[in-house]
Protein backbone atom coordinates (compact mmCIF):
# COMPACT_ATOMS: atom_id res chain seq x y z
CA UNK A 1 0.00 0.00 0.00
CA UNK A 2 1.45 3.38 -0.71
CA UNK A 3 1.47 5.98 1.96
CA UNK A 4 -0.19 8.83 -0.20
CA UNK A 5 -2.44 7.20 -2.67
CA UNK A 6 -3.04 8.96 -5.94
CA UNK A 7 -6.88 9.94 -6.06
CA UNK A 8 -8.89 10.73 -8.89
CA UNK A 9 -11.53 13.39 -7.55
CA UNK A 10 -15.13 13.91 -8.52
CA UNK A 11 -17.08 15.69 -6.37
CA UNK A 12 -16.98 14.59 -2.95
CA UNK A 13 -15.86 10.97 -4.60
CA UNK A 14 -12.33 10.38 -4.73
CA UNK A 15 -10.62 7.04 -6.83
CA UNK A 16 -7.83 5.95 -5.05
CA UNK A 17 -5.62 4.63 -7.63
CA UNK A 18 -2.69 4.26 -6.20
CA UNK A 19 -4.23 2.31 -2.74
CA UNK A 20 -5.27 -0.39 -6.55
CA UNK A 21 -2.03 -0.06 -7.78
CA UNK A 22 -3.32 1.47 -11.26
CA UNK A 23 -0.78 2.49 -13.87
CA UNK A 24 1.20 5.84 -13.79
CA UNK A 25 -0.84 9.27 -14.15
CA UNK A 26 1.12 9.51 -17.07
CA UNK A 27 1.13 6.33 -18.34
CA UNK A 28 -2.52 6.65 -18.07
CA UNK A 29 -3.00 10.07 -19.80
CA UNK A 30 -1.11 9.02 -22.82
CA UNK A 31 -3.19 5.48 -23.38
CA UNK A 32 -6.28 7.98 -22.95
CA UNK A 33 -4.65 9.94 -25.92
CA UNK A 34 -4.26 7.07 -27.82
CA UNK A 35 -7.75 5.81 -27.64
CA UNK A 36 -8.56 10.06 -28.77
CA UNK A 37 -6.84 9.86 -31.76
CA UNK A 38 -8.43 9.38 -34.93
CA UNK A 39 -5.27 8.07 -36.39
CA UNK A 40 -5.24 4.97 -34.77
CA UNK A 41 -1.73 3.34 -35.23
CA UNK A 42 -1.79 -0.63 -36.57
CA UNK A 43 -2.18 -3.20 -33.40
CA UNK A 44 -4.26 -0.62 -31.24
CA UNK A 45 -7.82 -0.57 -30.35
CA UNK A 46 -10.14 1.80 -32.90
CA UNK A 47 -12.23 4.82 -31.23
CA UNK A 48 -15.26 4.80 -33.06
CA UNK A 49 -17.98 3.93 -30.29
CA UNK A 50 -20.24 7.28 -29.76
CA UNK A 51 -22.65 7.30 -26.94
CA UNK A 52 -25.55 6.09 -28.45
CA UNK A 53 -23.59 2.88 -29.49
CA UNK A 54 -22.07 2.77 -26.04
CA UNK A 55 -25.57 3.18 -24.22
CA UNK A 56 -27.20 0.69 -26.44
CA UNK A 57 -24.81 -1.89 -26.27
CA UNK A 58 -25.10 -2.47 -22.61
CA UNK A 59 -28.90 -2.33 -22.48
CA UNK A 60 -29.07 -4.35 -25.75
CA UNK A 61 -26.29 -6.94 -23.89
CA UNK A 62 -28.66 -7.43 -20.74
CA UNK A 63 -31.83 -7.94 -22.75
CA UNK A 64 -31.76 -11.59 -24.55
CA UNK A 65 -32.96 -15.40 -23.75
CA UNK A 66 -32.84 -14.52 -19.90
CA UNK A 67 -35.57 -12.29 -19.54
CA UNK A 68 -37.46 -13.38 -22.56
CA UNK A 69 -37.41 -17.25 -21.86
CA UNK A 70 -35.80 -17.36 -18.40
CA UNK A 71 -37.77 -15.49 -16.75
CA UNK A 72 -40.29 -17.70 -16.94
CA UNK A 73 -38.29 -19.98 -14.59
CA UNK A 74 -37.58 -17.65 -11.65
CA UNK A 75 -41.68 -17.11 -11.67
CA UNK A 76 -42.60 -20.62 -11.87
CA UNK A 77 -39.58 -21.70 -9.19
CA UNK A 78 -40.54 -18.55 -6.82
CA UNK A 79 -44.08 -17.58 -7.70
CA UNK A 80 -45.49 -14.15 -7.99
CA UNK A 81 -42.50 -13.14 -5.02
CA UNK A 82 -39.74 -13.66 -8.08
CA UNK A 83 -40.46 -9.71 -8.53
CA UNK A 84 -38.19 -9.59 -5.22
CA UNK A 85 -35.31 -11.25 -7.00
CA UNK A 86 -35.01 -9.03 -9.49
CA UNK A 87 -35.78 -6.17 -7.40
CA UNK A 88 -32.70 -6.95 -5.05
CA UNK A 89 -30.58 -7.67 -8.65
CA UNK A 90 -31.53 -4.68 -9.96
CA UNK A 91 -30.19 -3.08 -6.36
CA UNK A 92 -27.46 -4.83 -6.76
CA UNK A 93 -26.31 -4.54 -10.99
CA UNK A 94 -26.92 -0.53 -10.16
CA UNK A 95 -24.33 -0.53 -7.31
CA UNK A 96 -21.73 -2.43 -9.43
CA UNK A 97 -22.45 -0.55 -12.26
CA UNK A 98 -21.72 2.90 -10.44
CA UNK A 99 -18.60 1.18 -8.86
CA UNK A 100 -17.51 -0.03 -12.38
CA UNK A 101 -18.20 2.95 -14.29
CA UNK A 102 -15.92 5.31 -12.05
CA UNK A 103 -13.11 2.63 -12.49
CA UNK A 104 -13.43 2.94 -16.23
CA UNK A 105 -13.71 6.33 -16.56
CA UNK A 106 -10.58 6.76 -14.75
CA UNK A 107 -8.55 3.94 -16.56
CA UNK A 108 -10.85 2.74 -20.06
CA UNK A 109 -9.49 -0.44 -20.98
CA UNK A 110 -10.94 -3.36 -23.17
CA UNK A 111 -9.78 -5.83 -20.17
CA UNK A 112 -12.08 -3.80 -17.75
CA UNK A 113 -12.56 -5.43 -14.27
CA UNK A 114 -10.66 -8.47 -15.19
CA UNK A 115 -8.04 -5.98 -15.61
CA UNK A 116 -9.14 -3.95 -12.45
CA UNK A 117 -8.90 -7.24 -10.39
CA UNK A 118 -5.38 -8.02 -11.67
CA UNK A 119 -3.66 -4.86 -10.21
CA UNK A 120 -5.66 -4.39 -7.29
CA UNK A 121 -5.91 -7.96 -6.17
CA UNK A 122 -3.06 -9.54 -8.22
CA UNK A 123 -2.46 -11.18 -11.21
CA UNK A 124 -4.23 -14.32 -10.39
CA UNK A 125 -7.31 -12.61 -9.71
CA UNK A 126 -7.18 -11.03 -13.17
CA UNK A 127 -6.56 -14.09 -14.66
CA UNK A 128 -8.88 -16.02 -13.40
CA UNK A 129 -11.35 -13.19 -13.83
CA UNK A 130 -10.68 -12.84 -17.15
CA UNK A 131 -11.25 -16.79 -18.17
CA UNK A 132 -13.99 -17.02 -16.46
CA UNK A 133 -15.89 -14.43 -18.23
CA UNK A 134 -14.95 -15.48 -21.68
CA UNK A 135 -16.26 -19.19 -20.68
CA UNK A 136 -19.02 -17.59 -19.93
CA UNK A 137 -19.79 -16.17 -23.13
CA UNK A 138 -18.67 -19.50 -24.78
CA UNK A 139 -21.74 -20.70 -22.63
CA UNK A 140 -24.08 -17.87 -23.12
CA UNK A 141 -24.10 -17.60 -26.96
CA UNK A 142 -25.16 -21.15 -27.97
CA UNK A 143 -27.73 -21.01 -25.22
CA UNK A 144 -28.82 -17.38 -26.46
CA UNK A 145 -28.60 -18.66 -30.44
CA UNK A 146 -30.99 -21.96 -29.19
CA UNK A 147 -33.25 -19.57 -27.40
CA UNK A 148 -33.63 -17.74 -29.94
CA UNK A 149 -34.09 -20.63 -32.77
CA UNK A 150 -36.91 -21.94 -30.28
CA UNK A 151 -38.98 -18.39 -30.64
CA UNK A 152 -38.29 -18.25 -34.21
CA UNK A 153 -39.57 -22.31 -34.78
CA UNK A 154 -42.71 -21.29 -33.40
CA UNK A 155 -43.46 -18.68 -35.60
CA UNK A 156 -42.10 -20.22 -38.67
CA UNK A 157 -42.54 -23.99 -37.69
CA UNK A 158 -41.99 -25.42 -41.21
CA UNK A 159 -38.17 -24.54 -40.78
CA UNK A 160 -35.92 -26.66 -38.22
CA UNK A 161 -34.81 -25.33 -35.52
CA UNK A 162 -30.91 -26.06 -36.17
CA UNK A 163 -30.97 -24.20 -39.54
CA UNK A 164 -32.17 -21.28 -37.31
CA UNK A 165 -29.59 -21.90 -34.77
CA UNK A 166 -27.13 -21.96 -37.19
CA UNK A 167 -28.33 -18.33 -39.19
CA UNK A 168 -28.11 -16.65 -35.80
CA UNK A 169 -24.67 -17.99 -34.83
CA UNK A 170 -23.43 -16.82 -38.49
CA UNK A 171 -24.81 -13.62 -38.07
CA UNK A 172 -23.47 -12.80 -34.43
CA UNK A 173 -20.02 -13.94 -35.41
CA UNK A 174 -20.35 -11.96 -38.76
CA UNK A 175 -21.62 -8.97 -36.10
CA UNK A 176 -18.42 -9.51 -34.13
CA UNK A 177 -15.86 -9.89 -37.02
CA UNK A 178 -16.94 -6.51 -38.28
CA UNK A 179 -15.24 -2.97 -37.49
CA UNK A 180 -16.03 -1.12 -34.30
CA UNK A 181 -18.24 1.51 -36.52
CA UNK A 182 -20.01 -1.12 -38.15
CA UNK A 183 -20.65 -3.25 -34.61
CA UNK A 184 -21.59 -0.02 -32.84
CA UNK A 185 -24.04 0.29 -35.34
CA UNK A 186 -25.13 -3.01 -36.05
CA UNK A 187 -26.29 -4.01 -32.06
CA UNK A 188 -27.15 -0.17 -31.74
CA UNK A 189 -30.05 -1.17 -33.82
CA UNK A 190 -30.83 -4.48 -32.97
CA UNK A 191 -30.60 -3.06 -29.38
CA UNK A 192 -33.30 -0.36 -30.20
CA UNK A 193 -35.08 -3.55 -31.91
CA UNK A 194 -35.42 -4.86 -28.35
CA UNK A 195 -36.27 -1.96 -26.37
CA UNK A 196 -39.12 -0.81 -28.72
CA UNK A 197 -40.05 -4.95 -28.26
CA UNK A 198 -40.14 -4.59 -24.48
CA UNK A 199 -41.75 -1.20 -23.98
CA UNK A 200 -44.60 -2.80 -26.96
CA UNK A 201 -44.96 -5.74 -24.87
CA UNK A 202 -45.32 -3.69 -21.63
CA UNK A 203 -47.77 -1.40 -22.59
CA UNK A 204 -49.68 -4.44 -24.19
CA UNK A 205 -49.89 -5.91 -20.83
CA UNK A 206 -50.97 -2.68 -19.03
CA UNK A 207 -53.55 -2.59 -21.72
CA UNK A 208 -54.78 -6.15 -21.30
CA UNK A 209 -54.46 -5.62 -17.10
CA UNK A 210 -56.78 -2.43 -17.26
CA UNK A 211 -59.04 -4.28 -19.91
CA UNK A 212 -59.17 -2.00 -22.89
CA UNK A 213 -58.11 -5.19 -24.93
CA UNK A 214 -61.48 -6.54 -26.17
CA UNK A 215 -62.08 -10.22 -25.04
CA UNK A 216 -59.43 -10.40 -22.57
CA UNK A 217 -59.95 -10.17 -19.12
CA UNK A 218 -57.18 -10.55 -16.57
CA UNK A 219 -57.44 -11.26 -13.56
CA UNK A 220 -54.33 -9.30 -11.45
CA UNK A 221 -55.20 -9.85 -7.77
CA UNK A 222 -56.00 -13.36 -8.55
CA UNK A 223 -52.96 -14.33 -10.38
CA UNK A 224 -50.58 -12.41 -8.06
CA UNK A 225 -51.98 -13.12 -4.92
CA UNK A 226 -54.06 -16.24 -5.44
CA UNK A 227 -52.44 -19.55 -6.26
CA UNK A 228 -50.81 -19.88 -2.88
CA UNK A 229 -50.69 -16.30 -2.48
CA UNK A 230 -47.62 -13.27 -2.83
CA UNK A 231 -45.07 -16.33 -1.72
CA UNK A 232 -46.51 -20.08 -2.73
CA UNK A 233 -43.08 -21.66 -1.70
CA UNK A 234 -41.92 -19.30 0.96
CA UNK A 235 -38.86 -16.79 0.79
CA UNK A 236 -36.09 -20.01 0.34
CA UNK A 237 -36.83 -20.01 -3.83
CA UNK A 238 -35.85 -16.40 -3.57
CA UNK A 239 -32.69 -17.02 -3.34
CA UNK A 240 -32.57 -19.85 -6.23
CA UNK A 241 -34.65 -17.39 -8.45
CA UNK A 242 -31.29 -14.76 -7.57
CA UNK A 243 -29.08 -17.20 -9.88
CA UNK A 244 -31.68 -16.55 -12.82
CA UNK A 245 -31.87 -13.12 -12.06
CA UNK A 246 -28.84 -12.15 -12.23
CA UNK A 247 -27.80 -14.47 -15.11
CA UNK A 248 -30.32 -12.54 -16.79
CA UNK A 249 -29.10 -9.14 -15.96
CA UNK A 250 -25.19 -10.06 -17.45
CA UNK A 251 -24.38 -8.00 -20.08
CA UNK A 252 -24.92 -4.72 -19.17
CA UNK A 253 -20.87 -4.77 -18.09
CA UNK A 254 -19.89 -4.19 -21.41
CA UNK A 255 -20.64 -0.45 -21.39
CA UNK A 256 -17.09 -0.32 -19.42
CA UNK A 257 -15.84 -2.87 -21.81
CA UNK A 258 -16.47 -0.66 -24.89
CA UNK A 259 -14.91 2.34 -22.96
CA UNK A 260 -10.97 1.47 -24.35
CA UNK A 261 -13.11 1.78 -27.83
CA UNK A 262 -14.96 5.20 -27.46
CA UNK A 263 -13.73 8.52 -28.44
CA UNK A 264 -14.04 9.85 -24.94
CA UNK A 265 -14.72 7.41 -22.24
CA UNK A 266 -14.87 9.98 -19.08
CA UNK A 267 -17.91 11.77 -20.67
CA UNK A 268 -19.81 8.79 -22.70
CA UNK A 269 -19.18 5.84 -20.06
CA UNK A 270 -20.34 8.12 -17.45
CA UNK A 271 -23.66 9.22 -19.02
CA UNK A 272 -24.78 5.57 -20.27
CA UNK A 273 -23.79 4.13 -16.83
CA UNK A 274 -26.52 7.11 -15.12
CA UNK A 275 -29.03 6.11 -18.21
CA UNK A 276 -28.17 1.97 -18.40
CA UNK A 277 -28.96 1.12 -14.67
CA UNK A 278 -32.59 2.84 -14.39
CA UNK A 279 -33.46 1.86 -18.14
CA UNK A 280 -32.86 -2.05 -17.32
CA UNK A 281 -34.37 -2.17 -13.86
CA UNK A 282 -37.32 -0.49 -15.47
CA UNK A 283 -37.56 -2.59 -18.38
CA UNK A 284 -37.18 -5.74 -16.24
CA UNK A 285 -39.08 -4.78 -12.67
CA UNK A 286 -42.19 -3.63 -15.78
CA UNK A 287 -41.83 -6.83 -17.99
CA UNK A 288 -42.39 -8.89 -14.35
CA UNK A 289 -45.00 -7.59 -13.07
CA UNK A 290 -46.69 -7.77 -16.33
CA UNK A 291 -46.08 -11.41 -16.68
CA UNK A 292 -46.98 -12.27 -13.01
CA UNK A 293 -50.31 -9.71 -12.96
CA UNK A 294 -51.53 -11.78 -16.32
CA UNK A 295 -50.41 -15.13 -15.72
CA UNK A 296 -50.37 -17.32 -12.80
CA UNK A 297 -47.26 -18.42 -11.70
CA UNK A 298 -47.93 -22.01 -12.17
CA UNK A 299 -48.93 -22.03 -15.79
CA UNK A 300 -47.20 -24.44 -17.21
CA UNK A 301 -46.40 -22.34 -20.36
CA UNK A 302 -44.53 -20.46 -18.42
CA UNK A 303 -41.49 -23.00 -18.88
CA UNK A 304 -42.82 -24.72 -21.48
CA UNK A 305 -42.66 -22.04 -24.29
CA UNK A 306 -41.41 -18.83 -21.69
CA UNK A 307 -42.78 -15.76 -20.48
CA UNK A 308 -43.06 -13.80 -22.98
CA UNK A 309 -44.86 -15.97 -25.00
CA UNK A 310 -47.01 -16.90 -22.20
CA UNK A 311 -47.90 -13.41 -21.71
CA UNK A 312 -48.50 -12.62 -25.58
CA UNK A 313 -50.81 -15.90 -26.08
CA UNK A 314 -52.81 -14.71 -23.08
CA UNK A 315 -53.83 -11.20 -24.67
CA UNK A 316 -54.22 -13.28 -27.80
CA UNK A 317 -51.48 -11.61 -29.62
CA UNK A 318 -51.15 -14.33 -32.58
CA UNK A 319 -47.68 -15.96 -32.34
CA UNK A 320 -47.61 -19.19 -34.75
CA UNK A 321 -47.65 -19.56 -38.33
CA UNK A 322 -51.40 -20.93 -39.66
Amino acid sequence: MHETPQGINRGDTAIALGEMDFAPHAEHHKRRDETRSPNVPAGSLGSSLKQRHVVMLSIGGSIGAGLFVGSGHAIAEAGPGAIIAYLLASLLVVLVMRMLGEMACAMPDSGSFSTYAGRAIGPWAGFMIGWMYWWYWVLVLPLEATAAANILNSWFPQIEVWKFCVAVTLTLTIANLASVKHYGELEFWFSVVKVAAIILFIVGGVAAIVGVIPGVHVNVSGNVFGQGGFLPRGYAPIAGAMLTTMFTFLGTEVVTIAAAESANPEQEISRAISSVVWRISLFYIGSIFVIIAVVPWNAPELTRIGSYQAVLQAIHVPMRSP
